[in-house]
């Protein structure tokens, strides 16, 4: 025999995907598993014991199906793809997840599908409702709140209301982090678990919680009405209103469901009611709601029996688990306190620290200001004393320069007396220039006045002599070219001879004139030399004497 032939053949497997609300797994499963099988499978994955509640969904051809645990998973008509998706998801609802809901993971993924369905608006919920069960969810998450590190934005990210809530009211996303914030503040020593569950028992009395929805048709009279099915019985609402039941079957009424191809029918256990038919549009709808009201009756049935010696050990267990926890949480709690009173110490010791730090370094600042400020001071003192002699040495500077000052006093008074009297005789001599300037100009007005009468004489003599030659010699009238003064040798008469002699005194008696006035002149700039040099003089004398009474 060969070794091949030994070894054990290996079954055939297909792939599977398996999503929860918040991980996804895969496995591989042999191809001869029933649905039972790769239920088990996923649930010991989990760690889950409270397996009743939950099942693997599918969808195919646009409708929402539960694998059947008594069938093989190829066998039955799931999507032909690989891997094959399944949804791990509650397919049925406890009356009172607090009395019910035994594990740990069970609330937990509880929470996750019922919040998954809050906020997907599959079940309504109130604002204010929305608002509360959001501060549960953020205290199950983060923890109790801190003002220090829960800063505000730190809600920007998480889905928390259902956008039907946001739109409702305008208020922006700080202001709804606002209001959850105040509920979450007040949920303070509040653990995971009990966040959790705290969030299921407020979303347990919602109307739409844990009701399974179907169209369907009443066969007396063909009217469409919708029908629920949970965990207290079967109702029957109308199309516009999921909330108010029109009718009502619980299952403590309920005698016998049957199902055929084409109805579903109750028979309530009064046989005197009258007995509800209804069909769906589709045989597997109605397949459906049987098994979901088959499911529903018996987990309602066994919740009013004896429960297992399973239930027992785990209801024992979740009460040891919680006592466990209970004591866990107040150790926690008070090494929390102890902690935070540590810290508070720690606190208060470190700003004592501070403050005693702050107080050592301003006295040793007020130190070091006082060693400067004697240092200053002995500089000051020193320099002060340096000033003293600086001060003595100027104040006999100061003496000598007086001194000084005294004896030019003294001597600008004679110079400025001096000048003073030169000034005065400058004045005479300037009053005495202008009457001898007056006289002269009076003088020379009358010369000029007997010049301008001596150049008549001249002209009415010239006109007379000229008429006496010609008279005397009337034959030069001829001859007109002919001027006896052009014979500087020929002889006049006496008439001429005088007019010859008075020109030439009128010729000197201007050339006197002329030089009297430059004289005059020369005088006359010589005076104005002195009157500049006598202001200039005066002028220095003023600066000295401004001079002196600055240094005195």
């Amino acid at each position: 025999m060969s070794i091949r032939g030994l070894k054990k053949k290996q079954p055939k497997t297909f792939k599977v995907r398996i999503v929860t609300v918040d991980a996804e797994m895969e496995f591989s499963c042999e191809m001869k598993w029933k649905g039972k099988d790769l239920f088990d499978l996923v649930c010991r994955a989990l760690g889950l014991r409270e397996t009743w509640f939950f099942g693997l969904q599918y969808t195919i051809k646009g409708m929402c199906t539960w694998l059947k645990m008594d069938k093989k998973v190829l066998d039955q008509e799931i999507p032909k793809e690989d891997p094959i998706s399944f949804h791990f998801l509650a397919k049925f609802y406890p009356e009172k997840v607090e009395e019910e809901l035994l594990q740990e993971i069970t609330q937990h993924l509880f929470f996750l599908q019922v919040k998954k369905q809050i906020l997907d608006e599959e079940i309504y919920c109130s604002p204010e409702a929305t608002v509360l069960l959001a501060s549960y969810a953020v205290q199950a998450k983060y923890g109790d709140y801190d003002p220090n590190f829960h800063e505000p934005g730190f809600l920007a990210h998480d889905e928390l209301l259902p956008k039907r809530v946001l739109r409702q009211y305008q208020l922006t996303a700080e202001m709804w982090e606002e209001k959850i914030t105040a509920w979450y503040a007040e949920h303070r020593g509040i653990a995971r678990d009990e966040a959790e569950m705290n969030y299921l028992k407020i979303a347990q009395d919602l109307e739409m919680y844990g009701v399974n929805y179907f169209q369907i048709a009443q066969n007396k009279n063909h009217t469409d009405l919708l029908l629920g099915v949970d965990a207290k019985g079967i109702h029957i609402y109308s199309n516009n209103n999921r909330f108010s039941p029109n009718k009502s079957f619980e299952w403590s009424s309920i005698r016998n469901i049957s199902c055929s191809e084409k109805e579903l029918t109750i028979k309530p256990l009064d046989k005197k009611a009258e007995v509800f038919k209804f069909s769906s549009s589709q045989l597997k709808v109605n397949k459906l709601i049987f098994q979901l009201c088959i499911g529903n009756h018996d987990l309602f049935m066994r919740r009013r029996k004896v429960d297992s010696i399973e239930i027992q050990q785990m209801k024992a267990q979740a009460r040891e688990e919680k006592a466990r926890k209970k004591m866990e949480n107040q150790r926690l709690a008070r090494e929390k306190q102890l902690r935070e009173e540590a810290e508070r110490a720690k606190e208060e010791l470190e700003r004592r620290l501070f403050q005693l730090e702050d107080e050592a370094r301003q006295a040793n600042e007020a130190l070091l200001r006082s060693q400067e400020a004697a240092e200053l001071l002995a500089e000051k003192a020193q320099i002060a004393e340096e000033e003293a002699k600086l001060l003595a040495q100027n104040a006999a500077e100061a003496e000598q320069e007086r001194q000084r000052l005294e004896i030019t006093a003294l001597k600008s008074k004679e110079e400025k007396r001096l000048m003073e009297q030169k000034m005065r005789e400058a004045e005479l001599i300037a009053v005495k220039l202008v009457k001898e300037s007056d006289r002269r100009a009076k003088e020379a007005e009358h010369l000029k006045q007997d010049l301008h009468e001596a150049r008549e004489a001249e002209r009415k003599a010239k006109q007379k002599l000229l008429d006496i030659t010609r008279l005397n010699y009337p034959h030069m009238a001829k001859y007109p070219q002919y001027s006896p003064g052009d014979n500087r040798d020929a002889s006049f008469d006496k008439g001429s001879t005088k007019l010859d002699l008075k020109d030439i005194d009128l010729k000197r008696l201007s050339f006197e004139i002329e030089r009297e006035r430059l004289d005059y002149l020369e005088k006359s700039r010589k005076f104005e030399d002195r009157l500049k040099e006598l202001k200039s003089e005066i002028h220095a004398l003023k600066l000295e004497e401004k001079q002196a009474g600055l240094y005195s």
